[in-house]
């Protein structure tokens, strides 16, 4: 009797078994189903169709249902119904005291970098203003300094200290050159 106890155990305990088995397969079939395979790298993952369809009907809506569906996802999601505009100063004579006395506070931005442009020169010392530009300007021959002094209006050099600028007015101006500092 102990015998067939223990096979009716075993049987039970394999027919209980499969009974779960045989239920958990359809689910996990379908869960298969649902899976998809991640996209390669480089191109483009393509959109949920739930949210493509979302996106697609919220673009059709005209501008009273945007501001109708705006207001009810706010109640939705206890959104506050303050505004998240940025606020601009007012121009002219309503800025405070305060605005101004920040303003004088601020350091004031100093030119550090300057332009030496060459506007014009003097005909009569346009040999004695080629011979100076070629020794002031690096890498420049007698026929580029030529062509240089020809094609006055002309920057002559660029991002140089006030002192580097005025040095080479004062020496252009020597030479017959009109020179302005920027």
């Amino acid at each position: 009797m102990q015998v067939t106890r223990l096979v009716l155990r075993q049987l039970r305990r394999q027919i209980t078994a499969q009974r779960q088995y045989s239920a958990a397969a359809p689910a996990a079939a379908a869960a298969a189903e649902k899976l998809v395979p991640p996209v390669p790298e480089g191109v483009a993952k393509p959109p949920n169709p739930k949210l493509d369809s979302i996106v697609n009907n919220i673009a059709a809506l005209n501008l009273l249902e945007v501001a109708e569906l705006s207001t009810l996802l706010k109640q939705k999601l206890n959104l506050p119904e303050t505004a998240f505009a940025p606020q601009f100063a007012a121009p002219g004579p309503a800025r405070s005291a305060a605005a101004e006395d920040e303003e004088e506070a601020a350091p004031k931005k100093v030119q550090t970098a300057f332009k030496v442009k060459m506007i014009k020169f003097d005909e009569k010392q346009k040999v004695a203003l080629i011979k100076e530009v070629k020794n002031l300007l690096e890498g420049m021959n007698l026929v580029q300094a030529k062509k240089f002094v020809e094609s006055a209006p002309t920057i002559v050099k660029e991002d140089v200290t006030k002192e580097e600028a005025e040095k080479l007015k004062e020496a252009l101006a020597k030479a017959g050159a009109v020179i302005e500092i920027e």
